[in-house]
């Protein structure tokens, strides 16, 4: 139907029920239902066309962020400058610059509305956008990995989120930010490929910060709607005011309650508080997650500060896993089902 049929037809009604009313009107009801009838079919009808002539928006292919930088330059590319062998210079796109949009979440926008499209489960690289904004003693930019909680395919915005430590150089910068600035970020690195119902059960083991990257697994895995995998998460924190994400966890727990069961624990509770209390021990985890004797059926994934790190899993080796150790170990669990974020 074109928009010229559409006015038309409007015309058309709003005639005839002008018509019905006056040669009507000794009698007692009223023409408006009528009225109104022709006018809301005139307007669905041009609603229709204008949408209609809307071209569809292309399906999104590449993420605007890159692990290895970007191949053009826009207004919104950070860069720097390199020499070759001949002396040429030649310019290497590494960051990409992110305008803070909302400042209590870390909310940063994506350019052209795009989706981060990031894989789960990945995190980011982020350093200052102003190249002497965070330096280390020797002069060089400080950088630190985030995993971002936002959803791969939320168009136009990545979210981060970060707990500010008062010795955490990052932390205490992006704390600094105000709505309008930039942020540096560079990805996304792929951690581990999340394979759909790839084990039977997944143990998440964290602690503080370090429920970034299990929230992020969780928020995929349980949204899949063929997802058969069930999950434990096992989350520590001092007290319970610094337990991140809970809302947003609870109501997964809520929403998934065959396929997610939580156990909060502290290190100073609270008058009340009715969970367990202290560290992950042997027995926590011997209560709430599957043996090792599963073998290929569960799955651990363990992240945290080192320090919890290392006495739950074995210390990491900078990006490498490193040996197995710790209380997983004297569980008997191995090193294929284990991961430390």
């Amino acid at each position: 139907m074109s928009f010229h049929r559409a006015s038309v037809l409007a015309r058309s009604f709003s005639s005839g029920a002008r018509r019905y009313s006056t040669s009507s009107a000794q009698k007692k009801s009223s023409s408006l239902p009528f009225v109104f009838l022709g006018v809301g079919v005139a307007s669905a009808a041009a609603y229709w066309y204008l949408d209609s002539q809307v071209p569809p928006k292309p399906k999104q292919e590449k993420s605007p962020l890159d692990p290895r930088g970007s191949s053009t330059s826009n207004s919104r590319k950070s860069s720097h400058t390199t020499t070759t062998r001949r002396g040429t210079p030649r310019l290497s796109f590494r960051f990409t610059p992110l305008v803070l949009i909302i400042i209590r979440s870390f909310v940063f926008e994506l350019p052209n509305n795009e989706a981060s499209l990031i894989p789960v489960a990945s995190c980011l690289v982020v350093k200052s956008s102003d190249p002497g904004g965070l330096v280390d003693a020797k002069g060089n930019p400080i950088i630190r990995p985030y995993t971002p909680i936002s959803p791969p395919d939320a168009p136009g915005e990545l979210t981060l989120l970060i707990k500010r430590y008062e010795t955490g150089n990052m932390s205490r910068y992006i704390f600094g930010l105000k709505e309008g600035d930039t942020l540096a970020i560079k990805g996304p690195i792929t951690k581990l490929p999340y394979q759909a119902n790839e084990f039977d059960e997944i143990a998440l083991i964290g602690g503080g910060s370090g429920i970034t990257p299990l929230y992020q697994v969780l928020t995929h895995a349980l949204s899949d709607k063929k997802n058969k995998t069930k999950f434990k998460l096992l989350y520590s924190n001092v007290t319970e005011k610094d337990i991140l994400l809970r809302e947003q966890l609870d109501a997964l727990r809520e929403k998934y309650p065959n396929n997610l069961d939580i156990v909060y624990l502290l290190d100073q509770p609270s008058e009340g508080w009715k969970g367990p209390v202290g560290y992950i021990s042997a027995d926590i985890i011997k209560q709430h997650v599957s043996p090792a004797s599963l073998k290929e059926k569960v799955k651990v994934f363990v992240c945290g500060p080192p320090p919890q790190v290392a006495a739950i899993a074995g210390k990491k080796n900078g990006m490498k896993q490193g040996d197995l150790g710790g209380i997983l170990k004297e569980l008997g669990y191995t090193e294929d089902q284990v991961f430390k974020f």
